[in-house]
């Protein structure tokens, strides 16, 4: 009798065990396929709270991250992005089932909620961390991003160029769990901010008639000035006052902050210039004979025999032609070759890469983007932690010393160097 209630209590349990791990694996198999059949976009379009409220209003979109990417400092924080100097952006990551919605579709609704002809920042948000980008994970992607760029320039919609980036994506770094599903967490704070911030009532007049074929549901999709689609019943006004609402504060450009509670201005410091290149008759003025056959004429300036090359003050480095920030002195080193040498960019956002064939040669050409630039080449064989360098032309760089960052209107970098 024994060996029977033995043998009974052995088969059971090898009989639950089985019924767990099948239960286990049915468990897994939702997981299993939602990887399988979900796709990520990234965007940025300024403040990540609006950007990601945007985008899940959507149908088939399951999800929005709100994160950072784009720049050169690992595991960043809300506190350092939006002080600007990191070269990352607010930005989001979209979960998605290709099934029910294409990428295409996803740019058609990024377009609509953006101000694409900003390379300032986005509506309140002043700073290059707050301009709008599209991060390619593929040539698939790239070819139909700059397709629908090209197509919404083409419409005839802004009376302004597209300036919106298009750039492979890096590593994307979630932000901090409180800036996750922000308009659902703290739905009265977020549409203060967002009725203050000039987005909405730039994109009601942006799109008030259509003039592209684009999707008429991206173009219509919910601005936030409901809520209805996310749940969020609209409080009244008498209810943001009883509250008890502290006021929230969001940095700007120039390392300033509006208080939302008292009412958004818009920054008119240096730091919230626009990078420009002047006409051609003007540079011809303005800069030296080496510099304009440096900038202007893809020219290169004697090794040792220049202004930066053996120059070691703190400081960052700006382009000759339009002041956009380019290369930090914290990531200069001394390369031998008799040129000013850089491990990175400071704003890898501010630079192109060309090939150049030149002199039977294979090499990688570095430009500006706004001033269009020729700055010099950039090569593999460079230190840690990039392994990459640089090279140069010091006649196509202006530098400003750290302690005049503030009053030439680039205080958002004083901190890298206190």
């Amino acid at each position: 009798m024994r060996s029977i209630i033995i043998t009974f209590a052995l088969f059971a349990v090898i009989f639950l065990g089985f019924q767990q791990v099948r239960s286990m694996d049915k468990m897994n198999e939702p997981m299993k396929n939602r990887s399988e059949t979900t796709a990520t976009a990234v965007f940025a379009g300024g403040c990540f709270w609006c950007t990601e409220s945007d985008f899940e209003k959507i149908d088939g979109v399951i999800e929005a991250i709100s994160g950072y990417t784009g720049g050169h400092l690992n595991n960043p924080m809300y506190q350092q992005v939006s002080k600007g100097g990191t070269g990352h952006v607010e930005a989001v990551k979209v979960i998605y089932d290709p099934a029910k919605i294409h990428y295409e579709k996803l740019l058609e609704v990024f377009w609509r909620h953006v101000d694409p002809t900003d390379p300032g920042g986005q509506f309140v948000d002043r700073g290059l961390q707050y301009r709008s980008a599209i991060f390619y994970a593929n040539q698939t992607e790239k070819h139909l991003a700059e397709e629908s760029k090209q197509r919404l320039g083409d419409s005839g919609r802004f009376n302004k160029p597209i300036v919106t980036d298009i750039l492979p994506l890096e590593e994307f770094f979630p932000a901090e769990d409180y800036h996750q599903d922000y308009y659902k967490k703290r739905p009265i704070r977020y549409k203060f901010y967002r009725s203050r911030s000039g987005r909405d009532q730039f994109l009601k007049k942006a799109w008030a008639k259509p003039k592209t074929h684009m999707d008429k549901n991206a173009m219509t999709s919910d601005m936030d000035t409901g809520m209805e689609k996310t749940g969020v019943l609209s409080e009244t006004q008498s209810e943001m006052g009883n509250s008890g609402m502290k006021s929230h504060k969001k940095s700007t450009l120039a390392g300033h902050s509006e208080d939302m509670m008292g009412g958004m201005s818009h920054v008119t410091s240096k730091g919230d210039r626009m990078y420009t290149r002047p006409t051609e008759d003007e540079l011809r003025k303005r800069l030296t004979p080496i510099q304009y056959k440096v900038t202007r004429q893809n020219g290169t300036e004697p090794a040792f025999n220049n202004e930066y090359w053996n120059h070691h003050d703190a400081g960052i480095y700006t382009d000759i032609v339009s002041g956009e920030p380019l290369f930090s002195s914290k990531d200069k080193f001394d390369s031998g070759t008799g040129w000013p040498s850089f491990t990175r960019p400071l704003e890898p956002a501010n630079i192109v890469e060309k090939t150049d064939r030149s002199f039977w040669t294979v090499r990688t050409e570095v430009r500006s983007r706004h001033g269009d630039s020729h700055l010099g080449h950039v090569f593999k064989d460079g230190p840690a932690p990039s392994g990459l360098r640089y090279c140069i032309n010091s006649a196509a760089l202006r530098f400003i010393p750290s302690e005049d960052l503030e009053k030439e209107g680039y205080g958002m970098y004083k901190k890298l160097f206190e």
